[in-house]
């Protein structure tokens, strides 16, 4: 962090919490601005000012937990949450704040969706893989290649038909009111000991290795058809495991793993694209439900801008920052750390579609699909797969439009 020292930016943390510290540091390193200490400090005890002053003029204040996010790792995994709470406020004129408490300070990826249902938290940030755990419902989106491209994810989640199919089964069983999310197609991240091996580019390349897997059972049992072992491990156990050799890669997305400094540990990024990464923010829905209907409306427009925001910026990091292409652009993280980009060919596809898909394999998926279809009161996962396949597969991500989900036009 150029000037600024480790003992400093936890002096920043101690002071002003980790939303505040984050974001003067992050703010001034995209400004190209030297990182003294003592200006950041200054800015820093303006933006808590500034802060507390919205909160106390707030008439409705809701906490969001966003397990280990911080405005840093939100400047390569683009999720939208600042530009919601500020969407949100100035729409309101300050009548609805957002206090945003990243950093792990109040939960994980695995238990912020318990604290919010428990009313530790009114809404909460997280890969929906993670908070399936405990809503097993999510797992509606994880067949596997139930999705053919990131176009595909932005057409299903824009669509109304995903009011119907995914957002009023968990509103209503599960007291989660789903507000946006971002889309990309999880890959696999293997680790240094792949550095000198040949490119993975087959299942048979992974036989018997170690992968570390979220909360997702559909997810796990992808991995586990590919011939690997799937190990579940908390996302934030992952880097430590991945250098410590628990696990020989993971399974995550490109921007994930680039955001929380894997690249270090990463030797090659797999295209598999084998199932969603949907990292979602959503609010307990009987806090919704209370709110008064002007508020509701504004949060959802607000959840509308946020889910633009992902559409537009996850792809520009994915290319620019990130360096998601063979090879990788220059300068981006990949680059800078080494890691071979394997893009697949239609052949080399196929032959992981054919050991993980429903559709190629269905019946190490009946039960889950029954139990989905159950909660969900029709084939969720038919009618996903049906809605997914209605755009070119060549689409662009950033080009599909833009709907309110939440209306029938």
């Amino acid at each position: 962090m150029k000037s600024l020292t480790r003992r400093q930016f936890n002096r920043l943390l101690g002071a002003y919490g980790a939303t505040v510290a984050c974001s003067v540091v992050a703010r001034a390193a995209r400004a190209g601005e030297p990182l003294e200490y003592r200006m950041l400090a200054q800015r820093a005890e303006s933006a808590a000012k500034s802060e507390a002053k919205s909160a106390a003029q707030a008439q409705v204040m809701l906490r969001f937990g966003i397990s280990g996010h911080t405005p840093a790792t939100m400047q390569v995994l683009r999720l939208g949450l600042p530009e919601f709470k500020d969407d949100l406020a100035k729409r309101t004129n300050g009548a609805v704040g957002v206090e945003l408490l990243g950093g792990n300070a109040i939960c994980t990826e695995l238990t912020c969706i318990q604290k919010t249902l428990a009313g530790t938290v009114h809404g909460y940030n997280s890969s929906t893989q993670n908070a399936a755990r405990t809503v097993p419902f999510f797992n509606c989106l994880d067949f596997p290649f139930l999705f053919p491209s990131r176009a595909s994810m932005f057409h299903f989640f824009y669509d109304p038909r995903s009011e119907a199919l995914l957002r009023k089964p968990l509103r209503e069983r599960f007291n989660v009111e789903f507000l946006w999310t971002s889309c990309e197609l999880r890959n696999l991240y293997m680790g240094l000991a792949w550095r000198d091996k040949q490119r993975v580019r087959r299942p048979e390349d992974i036989k018997g290795s170690k992968i570390r897997v979220t909360g997702s059972d559909l997810g796990r049992t992808a991995v586990s058809l590919f011939g690997a072992n799937a190990i579940p491990l908390d996302w934030a156990e992952t880097l430590e495991g991945l250098k410590s050799g628990v696990v020989d890669g993971q399974e995550t997305s490109s921007a994930a793993a680039a955001a929380y400094n894997m690249g270090a540990v990463t030797s090659q990024d797999v295209g598999v694209e084998f199932f969603a990464f949907t990292e979602h923010t959503a609010m307990d829905a009987r806090v919704f439900a209370k709110l008064e209907s002007a508020v509701q409306r504004a949060i959802r427009e607000s959840a509308f801008v946020a889910q633009q925001f992902t559409q537009r910026e996850i792809e520009k990091s994915l290319a620019e920052t990130i360096g998601m292409q063979d090879p990788p652009k220059p300068g981006s993280i990949w680059a800078k750390n080494n890691v071979k980009v394997n893009v697949l060919t239609k052949d080399e596809k196929a032959a992981w579609i054919a050991k993980a898909s429903p559709q190629a394999n269905p019946k190490p998926y009946e039960a889950w699909r029954e139990r989905i279809t159950k909660l969900g009161g029709t084939d969720v996962y038919g009618e996903i797969y049906k809605i997914a396949r209605e755009i070119p597969e060549t689409t662009r991500a950033e080009a599909v439009p833009a709907r309110r989900w939440w209306t029938a036009a």
